[in-house]
């Protein structure tokens, strides 16, 4: 049986956020079974816990924010896609500030700290969402679709008139099936240009930001030192992007992620495509293995025998 999993022991990070630029301590704890991914604001008086839901996605401006009841939560997609990518279902997150540190970009760190902390099934089916006909939307250019598939596959392409991504891949593809999300996608970091930067903090955004945390382009090419940690980095941290925004839907899909340049709205938008047509899927759970997508069988099983060490 697939069952859900949550964390062995509380742990805790300290950062900054990528707009903000506030420092902000992250606790994560284990949770019961059908509890969810759940956000509180530790700092705010009687706040509410929070569990994700597309639609308390309120702003998608260069990353999904979440709002309830007043409090605000920004820039969870890479700690989402982390949880995804480690298939944990139930976890407490605390938060002392309204953003999520960035780290170092990727969700790299964010799966140290869960591998660190350690993963533990609880006595309940994992329930997953099944697509069961293909959902679509699109927004000029851009586009974003599930497709029914018994297991989950990701495709992404982007499209940026600059010369790096000349030979940098555009299109990426990743199957749990076979391929691993800690391996191939988690270390993908966020990238921006220098010209953006002056708008962007003008409107209260990157304020965080640096080569420490995001890839950096001016004109003509990478800024940072080390240079890309994928040959493929760009694409593949939007398929990173995009496995933290689905994520937000509480549980893990069943089927085909197809997108042509989308981002946090777009992303956000299929899923609630996907939720207003109750014939386009339904939960499941899966008693058997045999039954079972075998990428998921995959990551359950997946168990590094050390910590993955951040970059």
């Amino acid at each position: 049986m697939l069952k859900q999993r949550t964390l062995k022991q509380s742990i805790s990070a300290t950062g900054v956020g990528l707009h903000s630029g506030e420092k902000v301590t992250l606790t994560l704890k284990p949770a019961p079974a059908d509890h969810g991914v759940v956000f509180k604001r530790v700092d705010l008086p009687d706040t509410p816990a929070m569990r994700v839901d597309p639609t308390a996605v309120n702003d998608t401006r260069l990353s999904s924010a979440l709002e309830f009841s007043g409090a605000r939560v920004a820039t969870v997609e890479h700690l989402m896609s982390a949880l995804a990518g480690l298939g944990v279902d139930n976890v407490l997150i605390e938060l002392t500030a309204a953003e999520v540190p960035i780290m170092d970009g990727s969700s790299g760190p964010f799966i140290y700290l869960l591998q660190t902390a350690g993963l533990a099934e609880l006595e309940v089916p994992k329930k997953f969402v099944r697509i069961l006909k293909p959902v679509e939307v699109i927004d000029g250019d851009k586009w974003a679709k599930f497709t029914p598939h018994h297991g989950f596959k990701a495709e992404f392409t982007i499209d940026f008139a600059h010369p790096v991504f000349e030979y940098s891949g555009k299109t990426v593809t990743i199957d749990y099936d076979s391929q691993s999300y800690v391996d191939e996608i988690s270390r993908a970091r966020t990238f921006g240009f220098m010209h953006e930067v002056e708008y962007l903090r003008a409107n209260g955004l990157a304020k965080g930001g640096s080569l420490d945390n995001a890839i950096v382009l001016d004109e003509y090419k990478v800024l940072n030192g080390g240079g890309l940690r994928y040959e493929d980095e760009f694409a593949k941290h939007k398929v990173l992007d995009a496995i933290g925004d689905l994520y937000i839907l509480g549980y893990p899909i069943i089927g085909q992620f197809t997108a042509f340049k989308s981002g946090h709205a777009l992303n956000n938008q299929l899923l609630r495509a996907l939720l207003a047509d109750d014939s386009a899927w339904e939960y499941c759970t899966f008693e058997n293995d045999a039954h079972a997508p075998v990428g998921f069988v995959k990551q359950r099983d997946y168990f590094s025998p050390a910590p993955l060490l951040p970059a």
